[in-house]
């Protein structure tokens, strides 16, 4: 009798037979998978390696993430493959390396740090939000969601001590570097070929231009010996328990990472935000009204108590659609997880799409209900949902991101009317879930 179990086992020959598809798009196999299992989470045995687990049970995903968290490690798909690209920071790095740059960067995003930052998040989020060109036509949204997302990270950063060429080019860069990162991880049967034509060393040269346009910035700072009140400065008068700072190799690999979790998950979600207003009338006036009652005036942290409902709808946004849609954990050690006794070096998957959207947990998990996190809800919905992760690894611009996508919503809506053309989104899980195709109308009000 094997002294391990493990979740319903899916046919290795079946995955690889449907790998072509699963690589474009794996949200559908998961779900298949999850409703032939008749439970929450299911398995796969490669050949020559330990067996993968995929998972949206709620206490499996906290036994992983957060009670036992020293037990599990990220993958080298997290670790290795992706820090080759964004280099090795916060969400990169593991072990004591990473429980170093917790502790020293966590002050900075704190929620009294922020609320230093929140005027620069103001100005640059009415000033992409006035950039919206009202039309009569619809228009794409994640490119000017994109585009805001970036400028306010960028500002938030850098404050206006940046070209906006340079930005720019910087966008331009990391954007290439994403599309290409989800490539490689999802085929890697291909990276022969990726090596042979080019395609590495290309996107390797511009992971260099990257950093080096990054230690420029942080080399002009340094000389100014100006303050800006920014994150950069956060970062720069950062000490270790010596006294010592990072070192400009450390500050890029950080920064990279910001720019990577922070513009485009943030893109993401007020995509999926807006879009799910505009196809829910009733919703929309609500959070209308509410945007027109609220003051920038002498803004703070403390101000966002009066944008409640607005809150609500981009947490239930973001339980429909979590920009950070998977993560995985590797067993440093045999497990018994429930009913299941897995193997050291077993990868786990833990699916936040799904774990959402499980009707164990949810009523109706389909219907956008901003109420689930009313006042008198939330608690009974908050173990079902991790938008940002859970546990230590938590992400750590929880709050700024919150603050600034209330902000967004609260400025678009004060200022256009919104029209949406099409009842359904259709998704792309790639690092993270970017929203596909997705058009608004903007009328001034």
């Amino acid at each position: 009798m094997t002294k391990y179990k493990y979740p319903y086992s899916f046919s290795i020959f079946k995955f690889i037979f449907n790998s072509s598809s699963i690589a474009k798009d794996p949200i559908p196999f998961h779900k298949a998978l999850f409703t032939k299992s008749e439970g929450n989470s299911f398995s796969i045995k490669p050949f020559f390696s330990k067996p993968v687990v995929l998972t949206r049970d709620a206490e499996f995903a906290k036994y992983v993430l957060q009670k036992k968290h020293k037990h599990f490690e990220k993958s080298k798909i997290q670790t290795t493959y992706l820090s080759r690209y964004i280099g090795y920071g916060l969400l990169t790095s593991k072990g004591e390396y990473w429980l170093k740059q917790r502790r020293l960067i966590q002050p900075a995003f704190h929620k009294e740090k922020i609320n230093s930052l929140i005027s620069i998040i103001n100005t640059a989020v009415k000033e992409q939000v006035n950039a919206i060109e009202p039309r009569r036509d619809f228009q794409s949204l994640y490119p000017l969601m994109n585009t805001l997302a970036f400028e306010v990270i960028a500002k938030s950063l850098f404050n206006f001590s940046a070209e906006l060429e340079t930005l720019n080019r910087l966008q331009y860069v990391i954007e290439k570097l994403q599309k290409f990162i989800i490539k490689e991880i999802r085929q890697p049967h291909k990276k022969i070929w990726y090596t042979v034509n080019g395609d590495i060393r290309k996107h390797m040269k511009l992971v260099k231009e990257s950093r080096d346009i990054i230690d420029y910035i942080i080399e002009e700072r340094k000389a100014s010996k100006a303050e800006h009140n920014d994150l950069l400065d956060m970062l720069l008068q950062a000490k270790y328990d010596d006294g010592t700072s990072m070192t400009n190799e450390q500050l890029i690999d950080e920064i990279l990472i910001l720019f990577v979790a922070g513009h485009e998950t943030t893109a993401n979600a007020l995509t999926f935000a807006l879009f799910l207003l505009a196809n829910h009338k009733e919703e929309l006036n609500k959070a209308q009204k509410e945007s027109e009652k609220f003051s920038s005036e002498d803004l703070s942290m403390y101000s966002f108590s009066n944008l409640s409902y607005i809150k609500q709808c981009i947490e239930e946004s973001m339980r429909l659609y979590p920009p950070a849609w998977i993560t995985d954990r590797v067993a440093l050690e045999d497990e018994t997880l429930g009913d299941y006794r897995i193997e050291k070096g077993t990868m786990i998957g833990v699916s936040f799409y799904e774990m959402h959207r499980n009707p164990e947990y949810w009523d109706k998990p389909k219907l956008f209900n901003p109420e689930r996190f009313s006042e008198e809800n939330r608690k009974e919905n908050m173990p079902y949902y991790m938008p940002f992760g859970a546990g230590p690894r938590l992400c750590i611009g929880n709050n700024f991101a919150m603050f600034e996508m209330m902000l967004v919503i609260q400025n678009i809506l004060k200022n256009y009317d919104i029209e949406a053309i099409k009842r359904d989104v259709k998704v792309n899980p790639l690092i993270t879930l970017k929203p596909v195709d997705v058009e608004l109308k903007f009328s001034k009000r």
